[in-house]
């Protein structure tokens, strides 16, 4: 397929990346609603308009900088507000409320997935629209599947902490709670020795291979 050059490439990657952590940071706020705790909603976070989700420098700022000089994605959103004492049943709630981000990245690489496959089906008769489908539709798969599965990495702040903190015992819990100042610097520290790509390719390309559209995707961004 057609290369794009660095304008074309962050064009068909600005939508994509709006909806992963818009819808990722509203799910957070939506599933916790629904377990007892409306704190989310009260600040209208339980929403899809980008503006109430986005940190101007770690959503736009730090990932242009990151593409354009490495050509790796990283950044992250403004987090949710849960008040976990509303929640009905605390641990196990927080952890359903910690999944439900990383869940909706996995619906969103499905759904963008079926927009690549529709593309490829109108390449013959309207190729102008069909080929910035494919390739928005690969890079909306790659991004939310990259946000799954950082997000899970057992790491606080990260989801996949808070879920592995839901799953401790009180013992083990709060020493690791302890931990969570420093989980910005931890991530940042295995970016920087070039050991956080390492850890998460395999597992990327892993979840891409179960989603529509995967040999294009690998194709385009993972070859």
């Amino acid at each position: 397929m057609e290369v794009l050059n660095t304008v074309q490439q962050v064009a068909v990657m600005a939508l994509p990346v709006l909806f992963a952590v818009t819808v990722h940071e509203a799910a957070h706020g939506w599933m916790a609603k629904q377990l007892g705790d409306s704190t989310a909603e009260m600040l209208g976070r339980v929403s899809l308009n980008p503006l109430k989700h986005l940190d101007p420098v770690g959503t736009v700022l730090v990932p242009l900088a990151m593409f354009l000089l490495s050509g790796f994605l990283f950044g992250w959103a403004r987090p949710v507000p849960i008040s976990w004492r509303n929640l009905r049943h605390p641990r196990r709630d927080m952890a359903l409320v910690a999944l439900a981000g990383p869940g909706a990245n996995l619906l969103m690489g499905v759904g963008w997935g079926l927009v690549v496959n529709l593309g490829l089906m109108l390449r013959n008769t309207l190729e102008w629209a069909a080929m910035p489908m494919v390739y928005m539709g690969a890079f909306g798969v790659l991004i939310n599947v990259f946000l799954m599965v950082l997000n899970l990495l057992p790491i606080l702040p990260l989801d996949g902490g808070r879920v592995l903190n839901s799953l401790l015992p009180p013992r083990l819990s709060a020493p690791f709670s302890r931990l969570e100042p420093y989980g910005l610097f931890i991530i940042v520290g295995l970016l920087v020795a070039g050991l956080l790509g390492k850890l998460m390719l395999p597992l990327v390309i892993l979840a891409v291979d179960i989603l529509p559209a995967s040999g294009v995707v690998k194709e385009l961004f993972l070859v």
